[in-house]
């Protein structure tokens, strides 16, 4: 015989159940909402060792499956070749990391070379994309080519796939075009404004401003920093990349306040940053 719920008729029931049903419907929205602060800490703790932290968020911006041809179309060569010139008294400090990043995510094959009009070159510098690979002789089997050249020139410039692109000039320029590469750009075009503020701030002000200028982009990055472990969204971004470098390069950590410099060793405990400790000021 099939079994049925009785509903209770007395008045004093009946409230006694909605009161419970009314309980349980805040336990779950209280659950719902410490659910969702939960996924909003994605930073791992500044004190705690990078050998230590599991491939959390963070990581999984810079793992996707985008493959090359999908980003840049297709191509009859066997590498895609990207040349950068760079003068050796402004390492761009951002590229160097995309560079690490796009290891990461593809083969490459890195080179470091001196052209004719820098007549020396610090020894740190010319190791700066790591060791020489053993490889390096065969070509084809790497799917990008990253060939830095220290050189005495103006502003960074980069040339890719010389044939049919136009150089592309300024170390903010380049780092959006690596960046895309690793396919991690914000699809909400909003936040990839935002991005794209704070690097124009990072290259504008920070890197080539006045002492005055540091300092405002400072208090900027720190009450931004005091509302999100990052600076835009939830996961490490572009913004967090430029805006570091140039805080680090311009020597401000020491006196940063305090989310800043919480900030910077957080970006140190990725392991992002390592390629650039040696040439820190």
């Amino acid at each position: 015989m099939p079994m049925y719920q009785v509903k209770p008729t007395n008045p004093a029931l009946q409230a006694l159940e909605a009161r419970q049903d009314e309980i349980l419907r805040r336990l779950y929205e209280l659950k719902a909402a410490v659910d969702g602060l939960a996924k909003t800490v994605t930073t791992p703790d500044a004190d705690l060792d990078a050998t230590t932290l599991s491939q959390g968020s963070t990581a999984s911006v810079f793992t996707g499956t985008t493959d090359l041809d999908s980003l840049l179309g297709k191509d009859l060569g066997a590498l895609r070749d990207i040349v950068i010139n760079a003068n050796p008294t402004r390492p761009p400090l951002s590229l160097l990391v995309l560079h690490g990043l796009l290891c990461q995510k593809y083969r490459v094959l890195s080179s470091v070379h001196v052209h004719s009009s820098v007549s020396s070159v610090p020894p740190q510098l010319l190791s700066c994309l790591g060791p020489r690979h053993a490889d390096s002789y065969a070509r084809h089997h790497f799917q990008l080519g990253f060939t830095l050249i220290w050189k005495d020139v103006p502003h960074v410039q980069m040339k890719f796939s010389t044939q049919k692109m136009c150089p592309i000039e300024g170390e903010a320029s380049v780092a959006r075009f690596l960046f895309r590469l690793l396919a991690a750009e914000p699809r909400d075009a909003a936040a990839a404004t935002q991005v794209d503020g704070w690097i124009d701030t990072a290259v504008f002000q920070m890197a080539e401003g006045s002492a005055k200028e540091r300092a405002a982009v400072l208090r900027a990055l720190n009450s931004a920093l005091g509302r999100g472990s990052w600076l835009v969204g939830q996961e490490l971004s572009l913004a967090d990349i430029v805006c570091a470098s140039s805080v680090l390069q311009t020597g401000s950590a020491s006196s940063a306040p305090p989310n800043v410099q919480r900030w910077l060793k957080c970006c140190e405990n990725l392991g992002y940053f390592s390629c650039i400790s040696p040439l820190l000021p």
